[in-house]
């Protein structure tokens, strides 16, 4: 469903890249456990992690214990503060990157692992300081946030996600602080 409160989407670029290399079932199951050690993905406090909290991270077997995904999620925490100083939010920076609204699949669409959407937001992301955000994981955050509809036009969930326009429901979300 798309998405537009930054704390969510601070949460699923975090999962996106813990997921990394990894299945998206092991991450999910995982899911209540890093919203425990990661503050709710309160991004502000996650910016100011320092070495006794990465090695409390490391310790805990509720997320995956990986140096340098925990490394990543404080760095993309700073740099998503950043964009919202820029942008007002990080919602209004992320969405440019599909013109405001989602991108649907079409009858028989093949369902891709990137796209130049992907690759531009990746390239922009990386640009901007951010970690484990390479094309494919960032294509995976687009379809988690509803930026990208893969739902086959046939399904039920197709036209709950968009509507008969293309665009999606948005509810306008400030910053999180």
């Amino acid at each position: 469903m798309p998405g537009h409160d930054d704390r969510t989407l601070f949460e699923f670029l975090i999962l996106e890249g813990a997921q990394a290399g990894l299945s998206w079932e092991t991450i999910l199951r995982k899911r209540d456990n890093y919203r425990r050690a990661f503050d709710n993905f309160n991004p502000a406090k996650v910016a100011k992690y320092d070495q006794r909290k990465i090695s409390k991270l490391l310790s805990d077997a509720g997320i995956v214990r990986n140096r340098l995904k925990i490394a990543a999620a404080i760095q993309n925490a700073r740099a998503f503060l950043e964009v919202q100083k820029e942008f007002g939010s990080f919602d209004q920076y992320v969405w440019q990157f599909v013109n405001g609204k989602s991108i649907r699949r079409t009858a028989g669409g093949v369902i891709q692992s990137r796209t130049p959407n992907s690759d531009a937001l990746s390239r922009d992301l990386l640009s901007r300081g951010f970690k484990f955000v390479g094309s494919t994981i960032c294509y995976a955050f687009m379809q988690a946030v509803g930026m990208v509809n893969d739902h086959d036009p046939k399904c039920f969930r197709y036209h709950q996600v968009s509507d008969k326009r293309g665009n999606s429901p948005r509810v306008r979300k400030g910053p999180v602080s």
